[in-house]
C-alpha cells in the first residue's frame, strides 16, 4: 500500500509522539504542528494527504482553522480530534465536510482505522472486491449451467450486473476481463436458452412462463394500481437494469424500494413491438388481427406507435376497471417543463401513465455523434451519463412531487439495449427491414446457427407483411450488416448501444415499485 503524507496539528503534540511512532512503523511519513495559524501555513506550502486537527487549541480554534485549511486545500481529508462530546460541536464539524470526528483520548488504532478508511478506502475497496468476485467466479459459472427458468436466468444477470458496477473502479485490467470473459459465455448459454424455450413461452402459460411484455398490465401493474391509493407508472424507453442500479441511491431519498424484480420483454425487443403489446395486452399479431388499422409493419410508412393511450384504454376497460387515467408521451425536453406545469392532472388521476423517451434519443445520439460516442464509450460511461442526466431531469423533478403527494410509482421500460461488437452478413430485398438486432422480409440469407429464426412468424404471435416473411434476430453482441459496404457499414455501428434482438440486457427488463416515503 502507498505510503501517505499526514499532518497532524494539536497543541499537546508532544503527548502524542508515540501515536506518531506508532503510525511512522506503519509506513506513513507524519509531520506536526502545536497551532492553527501554523497549520494553514504547512497546509499551503505542502500538499498532505490527510490532516488530523484538534478541535480545542488557544489562539485560533479547529473549528476556526478548519475552513482557512479547506480555502487553501478544499479536497484534503480533515479528521477532528476534540475532548468534548458536545453535541453543537459534533454538529460543526460535520458541517464543515470533515472526513471524521474522533473523541479524546484516542488509541492509535483507532486513528489507523481512520486513515485507513480516508485515504486507501478506495484501494482496499478494490482489492476486496477482486478478491471476492474471483471467490464467486466459480460459483457464477456454475449457476450458468444449472439455469432452468427465466428467474434463474434473472438472478445470474442481478450478479453479473452487479459485479460489473463493483468492478467499474478496479484498477486492475485482468479482473475486468475475466468478468467480461464470463459476461460473454453468460449471453451465449442465454441466447440458447431463448431459442429453447420462447415459442413455448408465448404459446402457453404454463408455471414456468415468465412475465411478458404483453402480460405485464394485467399480472403486475393492474393489481398494485388496485392497492394502491394513487399509481404512476414511469416507463423509461431503453432502461436497462445496470442504469436503474445507477439512479437507484437518489430515488431512495423519496421513495422505498418495495419490489425489484424483471419481466421478459417479448421478440423483437425494440419500441414498435414489445411497447405496443404492454399497452395493449396482446402480442402483436392479435393487435394486428384485431385491429388492422392500427398496426402498421416495419415495411409501411408511418409512426408505429400512435395509439399506445388507445390500447391502454382499451386493455383498462376490458379488465373492468374503472379508473380515472392519464396518458403522457415525453419526447422533448419541453413536454416535461409543460407536464409539471400541469401536474394537477396526474395528482388527480388515479392511474397516470408517463412515457420517457430519452434514453432512446441518447442512444441514437451516441450512434450518430461522435462526441457522445466519446462520453459514453462503454457501460459504465453509459450508466454515469444516465445518472447525470436523470438528476438534473424534469423527471426527477416528477418523482419528488409524486412522492410529495403520496403516489406509488412503478418504473420499467420495454426493452433494453446491449453495445454490439460482431457483425453478422444477412441478404434481403427491399423490403427487408433495416433493424441491426432483427431483420423481417422474405428471401432473407443469413447463416441459421447464426440467429435465432422463426420461419413461421405466426408460431411466434408475430404478423408477417407477405406470405413468405420470415424473422430472424441477433444473439450476443451480434449486429446484421449487408455483404454492400460492409466495412464501412461495421466501422459505423461496432460499439453502439442497438435493441431488437437477444441478450439478457434487451430482454430481462427491470421491473421497480416505488412507495413514497412518509
Amino acid at each position: 500500500m502507498a505510503e501517505a503524507k499526514i499532518l497532524w496539528v494539536d497543541d499537546e503534540i508532544e503527548l502524542l509522539k508515540p501515536h506518531i511512532l506508532f503510525l511512522k512503523g506503519k509506513g506513513y511519513e507524519v509531520e506536526s504542528c502545536n497551532n492553527g495559524f501554523d497549520a494553514v501555513e504547512m497546509a499551503r506550502s505542502t500538499h498532505y494527504d490527510l490532516i488530523i486537527l484538534d478541535e480545542m487549541m488557544p489562539g485560533m480554534t479547529g473549528l476556526e482553522t478548519l475552513p482557512l485549511i479547506k480555502e487553501v486545500r478544499p479536497l484534503t481529508p480533515v479528521i477532528m480530534v476534540t475532548k468534548s462530546e458536545e453535541e453543537n460541536i459534533m454538529d460543526k464539524a460535520v458541517g464543515s465536510k470533515i472526513a471524521d470526528y474522533l473523541i479524546k483520548p484516542v488509541n492509535p488504532n483507532q486513528v489507523l482505522l481512520s486513515i485507513k478508511k480516508n485515504v486507501h478506502q478506495q484501494q482496499l475497496i478494490t482489492e476486496q472486491t477482486t478478491a471476492d468476485y474471483r471467490s464467486q467466479f466459480a460459483s457464477i459459472s456454475n449457476s450458468l449451467s444449472g439455469a432452468k427458468t427465466f428467474a434463474d436466468w434473472c438472478a445470474i444477470y442481478r450478479r453479473l450486473t452487479g459485479w460489473e458496477i463493483e468492478l467499474t473502479e478496479s484498477k486492475d485490467e485482468s479482473i475486468r476481463e475475466v468478468l467480461t470473459y464470463q459476461k460473454k459465455e453468460a449471453g451465449e448459454a442465454f441466447g440458447k436458452f431463448v431459442k429453447r424455450n420462447y415459442l413455448t413461452w408465448i404459446n402457453s402459460r404454463g408455471e414456468e412462463t415468465p412475465t411478458m411484455s404483453h402480460t405485464l398490465m394485467r399480472s403486475r401493474i393492474f393489481p398494485v394500481v388496485e392497492r394502491s391509493r394513487k399509481t404512476t407508472l414511469l416507463l423509461i424507453d431503453n432502461f436497462r437494469y445496470d442504469q436503474w442500479r445507477a439512479i437507484a441511491s437518489l430515488v431512495a431519498g423519496h421513495y422505498d424500494v418495495a419490489q425489484e424484480d424483471f419481466y421478459c420483454s417479448i421478440l423483437p425487443t425494440a419500441t414498435q413491438y414489445a411497447r405496443n403489446a404492454i399497452f395493449a395486452g396482446l402480442m402483436p399479431l392479435a393487435i394486428d388481427k384485431l385491429m388492422p388499422d392500427r398496426w402498421l409493419n416495419d415495411n409501411e410508412e408511418g409512426g408505429k406507435n400512435m395509439y399506445e393511450e388507445e390500447f391502454l384504454r382499451r386493455q383498462i376497460k376490458s379488465a373492468g376497471y374503472g379508473w380515472q387515467t392519464t396518458f403522457d408521451k415525453l419526447v422533448r425536453p419541453e413536454a416535461g417543463r409543460k407536464l409539471i406545469d400541469n401536474i394537477a392532472r396526474v395528482y388527480d388521476a388515479d392511474f397516470s401513465v408517463i412515457v420517457y423517451n430519452f434514453l432512446d434519443i441518447l442512444s441514437h445520439a451516441r450512434t450518430e455523434n461522435e462526441i457522445m460516442r466519446e462520453l459514453t464509450e462503454d457501460e459504465a460511461a453509459f450508466r454515469s451519463l444516465t445518472r447525470s442526466w436523470f438528476e438534473h431531469s424534469d423527471l426527477f423533478t416528477l418523482l419528488r412531487m409524486l412522492s410529495e403527494r403520496g403516489h406509488t410509482v412503478i418504473i420499467t421500460s420495454d426493452h433494453g439495449t446491449v453495445r454490439v461488437e460482431n457483425p453478422i452478413k444477412v441478404q434481403g430485398d427491399r423490403e427487408t427491414s433495416p433493424n441491426l438486432r432483427y431483420k423481417t422480409g422474405r428471401n432473407l440469407n443469413y447463416n441459421p446457427k447464426e440467429v435465432f429464426e422463426i420461419n413461421r412468424p405466426a408460431e411466434a404471435q408475430l404478423p408477417q407483411s407477405n406470405l413468405t416473411s420470415s424473422y430472424i434476430f441477433a444473439l450476443g453482441r451480434d449486429f446484421f450488416t449487408y455483404p454492400n459496404n460492409a466495412n464501412q457499414y461495421i466501422r459505423y455501428y461496432k460499439d453502439t448501444f442497438q435493441h431488437g434482438g437477444i441478450s439478457m440486457e434487451e430482454m430481462i427488463v427491470p421491473y421497480i415499485v416505488l412507495t413514497p416515503k412518509q
